[in-house]
């Protein structure tokens, strides 16, 4: 016969699962008229001897620096560098 004074384990407790906080959003920060001119002039200046994607990727740094708010020489310096 089975002895009755044996519990059965506990059932373990489930885990707690936080909600997903979503991630915020990017904040988009456009090039003023001025930095695009000033932009496509230094790649007027320096792109005339690089391919077609060399100077799209300069092209996209470039912008990126000058999105975070560097001019058109530091930006180019830090790439340089």
């Amino acid at each position: 016969m089975a002895d009755t004074n044996e519990t059965a384990p506990a059932p373990e407790p489930e885990p707690v699962v936080e909600p997903a906080t979503p991630k915020p959003k990017r904040q988009v920060v456009k090039l003023s008229d001025k930095q695009k001119l000033d932009l496509k002039k230094h790649m007027d200046k320096v792109g005339k001897d690089m391919s077609v994607s060399e100077r799209k990727s300069h092209r996209m740094k470039m912008m990126a620096k000058m999105r975070a708010g560097d001019s058109v020489s530091k930006a180019h310096k830090a790439l340089s560098a």
